[in-house]
């Protein structure tokens, strides 16, 4: 700079912070550019975030033409701090993806580890939540109170669904340290009974740093017409847009987010964290990825094969050790010769078509990619790649099925019924899955699938990283031993970001992850890995791994089963030995051969389990999935709302699940009549409507897709005020059981009937309750397409609920879990 404009600065500015610019300690918090300039930046420390405000160091008299103005300087990252993309698929195991072995085309990330690293000994938690909870917080997942899925928390600590105050995200830590953060795609992190606008909305996406959220809540939503926000706003925008399909819109939504982004300020660096709903069920891929997944003919041998030619391609590919052995195909699941014909037909089908959901994700996830190459970021950009959060699922019962809700609530849907759905699998007329079969294939060559803990089927993740000028060994293979709680501190350690020691000023818990940048370098190829301790918990499957040894407890049950068989108490769970540095597979149990190491693995396993908020041990599902939460709703028995209402989420409206309820609209009908939604909840996949069409009440039950049971008036209701109740009196107790049902008008009945069964636990995941209208898919096609508007006045709607009729063991098993949580 020349002497002159340093003179005309100092008059400007002040000579005192010039000099304090000039002359600031190393290691300091340190301004760029002219202090108090609009365009003076800081690096801070991070120890404190978000940090204080800036002291101001201008001078302010009484006249303005006296004083000196002085801009708080804005907070960067260091200079040359790269851009952050983070990518994770879902239920895809280790043998999904050809980056690693899978016969499933995904070129998007092959083309990221030609350019980076692939690692071979990368897990997860074995569900979804956990994962992606321990992701964003570099954290167990026990610690951080997601030890199961949102769905099935409890009152305890390590199971509430909650990300405590004193466990910031990445997202938190990012954006008070100068990043943009953003969110697309599949939020399982807040608990369910949040999801309402009346929030709170600090467990949201917002709450936890990402300043912008593009995606749905829940586990799993349907892709065609998805449960989807903007921020804290639900939004449709496949309306008036045929063949709309989430996968496609959200990597359209993340590159025009990154495209106004570099637009507004192309030095910023960003924070993505983008992970798609694929390939979780439903599977729900375009018409055009079927066909092309379908003309390769990939599963024409089936799925004993198929492992066979994932294990050669593994081996090929030095994804795993050539002495590898494959574990046996289980016996509980029949090899593909004994099939017949109508079974081979169908079960090509469903691989093919969860096949070609993943090459789809694939496919647009590399669009993402492409953004970022485009702008001309790549080269400064960390990407990580996950295929998956946990192995592939088998939740969709041993045969698969055209509708999953069935499936996870243990309803088998027949072949010969799945075949009727055979050409429009995949489509938005089903919300398919497939069978365990091909799950345990796409899990090659380890045992087991999602949910199970304890093997590698339930937790070897294929993972990729890439960061051109910084990952120089291209195309290089990582075998060292890492968990999802590692990510958080090898970005942090690639940002030149220190996790922070206070957020909003209050104590933060050590982030419990240890970096894997130190993989980053050639000459760490062998090296041994930081990890060398990693505990596994999933409803109450134990495993505990440490120095090369995993012992682990085997499922006393199939998780295909969903928690309908009778589970042993834990303390008689068998476990086994592995040595996994010379048993890539889990395959040889050592437990009888050397029992004091199985010894001292089980007490380690005790020990890491305290300190991370494991206990209490449950093995247990339904009661968890069915037990009380804080609720808008706990407690109440009456509700009522008016006139037009849409997009309240399952958690909190009356459930009617297991109990007599009632339903009562009072309604004036114009002259010329009048129809439509009165009230709904759920859609073409499960749920209940009542409804007036051309005039006359119906009420429709939709068991999950499978069966709809309909009552009807014969005459259309006359103009004035009426009252329109559908009463309903549950066979209880006991869950799944029928009832009888009547509808009348004004008092009087006109349609009564019994129907054999209702919906086990829950009639939605991804829709919502609606009143005087219905909103994304309706319980009856035949009858109306939504929005199916009322066009008459709906005064009041009243719901009534009876007292909850479950089975006296389910009963005494919720209510000592609710004892002990008050406790």
């Amino acid at each position: 700079m020349k002497r002159s404009t340093l003179t005309t600065l100092a008059l400007a500015w002040g000579i005192g912070a010039l000099i304090a610019l000039t002359a600031a300690p190393a290691g300091a918090e340190q301004i760029t550019g002219v202090p108090g300039s609009p365009s003076a930046t800081v690096t801070i420390d991070g120890k404190q975030i978000p940090p204080p405000p800036a002291k101001f160091g201008g001078v302010i008299k009484q006249d303005a033409k006296d004083s000196k103005p002085y801009w708080p300087p804005t907070v960067v990252p260091r200079k040359g701090a790269p851009n952050v993309l983070l990518i994770m698929t879902d239920d895809q195991g280790y043998g999904v993806t050809s980056t690693f072995g899978g016969v499933i085309p995904t070129p998007a990330m092959d083309r990221l580890a030609k350019r980076g690293l692939r690692y071979t000994q990368f897990h997860s938690t074995a569900l979804c939540s956990p994962t992606r909870a321990a992701l964003i917080t570099g954290r167990n997942h026990h610690s951080v109170g997601t030890g199961v899925i949102a769905e099935m928390s409890t009152g305890y600590p390590g199971y509430d669904s909650v990300i405590t105050k004193d466990k910031a995200t990445i997202g938190t830590i990012l954006r008070d340290n100068g990043y943009s953060t953003s969110w697309f795609g599949k939020n399982h992190n807040t608990p369910t009974y949040q999801y309402s606008l009346a929030g709170p909305f600090d467990q949201w996406p917002s709450g936890m740093g990402f300043e912008y959220f593009y995606g749905f809540m829940g586990g799993e939503s349907n892709q065609w017409t998805p449960y989807l926000f903007r921020d804290h706003t639900q939004i449709q925008p496949w309306v008036g847009k045929p063949g709309y399909n989430l996968i496609t819109d959200m990597a359209d939504d993340a590159i025009s987010y990154m495209k106004g982004l570099n637009a507004a300020a192309p030095d910023k660096p960003f924070f993505l964290y983008y992970v798609p709903g694929g390939t979780h069920a439903p599977h729900h891929p375009t018409p055009e990825w079927i066909k092309k997944i379908s003309d390769m003919h990939l599963f024409d041998k089936g799925w004993n094969e198929v492992r066979e030619t994932i294990l050669a391609n593994q081996k090929k590919l030095g994804v795993i050790p050539a002495n590898t052995q494959l574990t046996p195909w289980p016996d509980v699941l029949p090899k593909w010769d004994t099939l017949s014909a109508d079974e081979k037909k169908l079960f090509i089908r469903q691989a093919d078509i969860f096949a070609a959901y993943a090459a789809y994700t694939d496919h647009e996830i590399g669009r993402v990619i492409q953004e970022v190459e485009d702008l001309g970021k790549l080269d400064n950009t960390l990407i990580i790649y996950i295929s998956g959060d946990n192995g592939t699922s088998a939740e969709g019962s041993a045969i698969g099925t055209p509708f999953d809700l069935a499936a996870i609530q243990a309803i088998n849907v027949p072949v010969e019924t799945q075949l009727k759905f055979y050409d429009v699998l995949g489509s938005d007329l089903t919300t398919p899955h497939m069978s365990v079969a091909w799950s345990w294939a796409f899990d090659t060559p380890f045992k087991w699938t999602k949910q199970v803990a304890s093997f590698f089927g339930g937790t070897r993740q294929g993972m990729v990283m890439s960061w051109p000028g910084h990952i120089k060994d291209a195309g290089g293979i990582r075998t060292q031993f890492h968990h999802i709680i590692d990510i958080v501190p090898t970005i942090l350690e690639a940002t030149g970001v220190q996790a922070p020691q206070t957020v909003n000023g209050i104590a933060q818990s050590p982030i419990e992850g240890v970096s894997m940048a130190y993989t980053w370098d050639k000459a760490n190829e062998k090296a041994k890995s930081t990890r060398q301790t990693q505990y596994f918990e999933m409803f109450g499957n134990r495993a505990i791994y440490h120095d090369g040894w995993m012992a682990a407890t085997p499922p006393p049950q199939p998780p295909w089963l969903i928690g309908t068989a009778k589970m042993p108490e834990l303390n008689d769970y068998k476990w086994e030995l592995y040595n996994i540095a010379e048993d890539f597979s889990q395959n040889n149990d050592l437990a009888a051969k050397h029992p004091e190491k199985l010894k001292e693995l089980q007490e380690l396993f005790l020990s890491e389990a305290k300190k991370y908020q494991v206990f209490p041990l449950d093995n247990s599902m339904l009661p968890r999935m069915i037990t009380l939460r804080p609720s808008s709703t706990a407690g109440r028995t009456e509700f009522t709302y008016s006139g037009e209402l849409s997009g309240l989420p399952d958690g909190s409206v009356p459930n009617t699940v297991a109990k007599s309820y009632s339903i009562s609209a009072e309604v004036e009908i114009p002259q010329g009549g009048a129809e439509g939604m009165l009230n709904t909840l759920g859609g073409r996949f499960g749920g209940y409507g009542l409804y007036l069409l051309k005039g006359k009440p119906v009420f429709t039950y939709n068991f999950l897709g499978l069966e709809r049971f309909r009552w009807e008036g014969k005459d259309a209701i006359a103009p004035g005020k009426h009252t329109v109740l559908f009463d309903f009196k549950y066979d209880g107790p006991g869950l799944a059981k029928g009832g009888t049902g009547v509808l009348s008008v004004d008092g009087k009945k006109v349609d009564s009937k019994k129907i054999p069964h209702t919906i086990p636990a829950f009639m939605t995941i991804d829709e919502s309750f609606d009143v005087g209208v219905d909103t994304r898919t309706g319980v009856d096609d035949k009858d109306y397409q939504p929005p199916f508007r009322f066009t008459g006045k709906l005064a009041k709607l009243t719901i009534k609920l009876g007292q909850e009729q479950l089975a006296e063991a389910d009963r005494k098993i919720i209510q000592e879990k609710l004892a002990r949580a008050k406790d």
